[in-house]
């Protein structure tokens, strides 16, 4: 699959040139002077747009400076691919802190974030109680190498959440975590073959890149030069939400298959939701057949419920991963299982998987105050009001202006794309109009809406929005459809 890139334009290449975009009143900043661009950390429910009297300057020049040198210095200029705007068109914003709702790059441009770190800013970035509570830990050490009571106490709270979880074992990332996951799944089955399904995204080890979404789909790489066929031979690609697919490769592969492994909500080919049928019989295929079930909850964990998608659903698998929202903004992953299947894991079995800095304190301490939260009453359904609000918005906006679109939601997570939907699979994603959503997400930026640089990537929203924050989105996806 190849992404059609926005013509180039000047919108585009601007390197070290001054922007000047000129704001409707709606969408306008703060009142105020350039200070305005910079309250205070400590301030609280302040939104980032605001009504005001005349037009505001966005200019970009630190921004293009800082990716100008980066891109001779990494890869693209970036740490992980889909933050270099390849498919969007432009170059990316350069942040310098973030807090709550809200985002600032070099350059003081302020921002309503919906990308969240790609997930794990569930209660706002930056809070406070966080952030004391590492800060306490920190003065103890940054890693110890060695066992410590927050591992406990963390693995105490995940198992307590979520459904599936008996035993867990702690990661430094989500792809760690499902390499474990994946070693973990043959050795208990003595078995090699797995299913995932067509733009579910597992991370970049090597027996996942096969079909996978999230920045493989956004840079138009079906699969990754360096990967030899002998790591993808033992893996099959079915269709979401087709049972029939999954069948049939059970059928021509009787008694082989180990697992079937897929994201139970979809984040990384956009937004796409499972039937709930789906899931049941995947469920029950799986047992039918000898093989477990997994479900890659590094996304969806404790972000659509607090026991994840699987509790969401009423589904439960017999292996998770985990990652994101459980290490509070911190690098953290896990997996986690039946404690038959994780017992297999060394040292209390053969299944070798560790890491030096796994289960360090200051991930675990974040990780812990972060589920404190989230384990007061109301903060999921909460969540899942502000994201049917702006998903409803954004849509009837669209509707308003004669586009396309398909959105919806689940918890704090959601998605749209510009095709008529609903959308149920990656193919049907793939029929969305890319070049739009380019161009939208280029004039949301400049208006002060950061969303994610990719239609292949969902959004998130915090405790920290408010309604207003919203109100404010769909009045600036009001303007921006209505000139797209």
């Amino acid at each position: 699959l190849f992404l059609p890139c926005l013509p180039t334009c000047n919108l585009s290449h601007f390197v070290y040139l001054s922007i000047t975009m000129k704001l409707a009143v709606a969408t306008a900043f703060l009142v105020g002077s350039a200070a305005a661009f910079a309250p205070a950390f400590g301030t609280r429910g302040t939104s980032a747009l605001n009504v005001a009297t005349g037009s505001e300057t966005y200019t970009f020049t630190k921004s293009e400076e800082i990716f100008a040198e980066a891109k001779e210095l990494m890869p693209g200029g970036v740490s992980s691919p889909v933050r270099a705007f390849k498919s969007v068109g432009g170059n990316p914003v350069v942040f310098d802190r973030v807090k709550g709702a809200y985002a600032w790059d070099v350059d003081e441009n302020k921002y309503i974030d919906y990308v969240g770190t790609w997930g794990p800013a569930i209660l706002g970035h930056a809070d406070d109680d966080v952030l004391d509570a590492v800060k306490a830990t920190m003065d103890k050490g940054t890693s110890f190498g060695a066992p410590c009571p927050l591992e406990n106490e963390l693995a105490k709270a995940v198992i307590a959440a979520v459904p599936s979880v008996e035993m867990v074992r702690f990661t430094n990332s989500g792809t760690e975590a499902c390499m474990g996951m994946i070693r973990l799944v043959r050795a208990f089955t003595n078995r090699e073959k797995v299913i995932k399904f067509e733009g579910c995204y597992h991370g970049h080890a090597d027996s996942f890149l096969v079909q996978a979404g999230s920045g493989v789909a956004t840079l138009g790489l079906p699969d990754s030069p360096g990967v030899p066929k002998s790591a993808t031979q033992a893996t099959f690609c079915a269709e979401y939400n087709n049972l029939e697919s999954v069948k049939a490769i059970f059928e021509a592969n009787k008694d082989e298959i180990a697992a079937v492994i897929l994201e139970p909500v979809v984040g990384n080919s956009g937004f796409i939701k499972p039937d709930k049928e789906f899931l049941e019989g995947l469920r029950e295929m799986t047992t039918d057949n000898g093989a477990l079930l997994v479900f890659d909850e590094v996304m969806t964990g404790f972000r659509v419920s607090y026991g994840g998608a699987q509790e969401y659903f009423g589904v439960t698998p017999d292996v998770t991963t985990m990652g994101k929202v459980i290490g509070g903004g911190l690098p953290v992953g896990a997996y986690g299982g039946r404690k038959d299947i994780m017992e297999l894991v060394a040292p209390a079995g053969p299944m070798y998987q560790a890491g030096t800095l796994s289960g360090n304190p200051l991930a675990m301490t974040a990780g812990i105050e972060t589920m404190k939260k989230l384990a007061e009453p109301g903060v999921y359904e909460e969540l899942e009001r502000k994201a049917k609000k702006l998903v409803d918005g954004i849509c009837a906006a669209a509707e308003k202006h004669g586009h396309a679109i398909s959105g919806d939601y689940a918890g704090g997570m959601f998605g749209w794309y510009f095709v008529e939907g609903p959308v149920k699979n990656f193919q049907e994603a793939t029929k969305a109009d890319a070049e739009k959503f380019g161009k939208w997400h280029r004039m949301m930026l400049e208006r002060g809406v950061y969303l994610a640089p990719s239609m292949y990537e969902a959004g998130f929203m915090s405790m920290s929005h408010t309604d207003e924050d919203i109100d404010n989105t769909i009045a600036v996806a009001d303007e921006v459809l209505s000139q797209l």
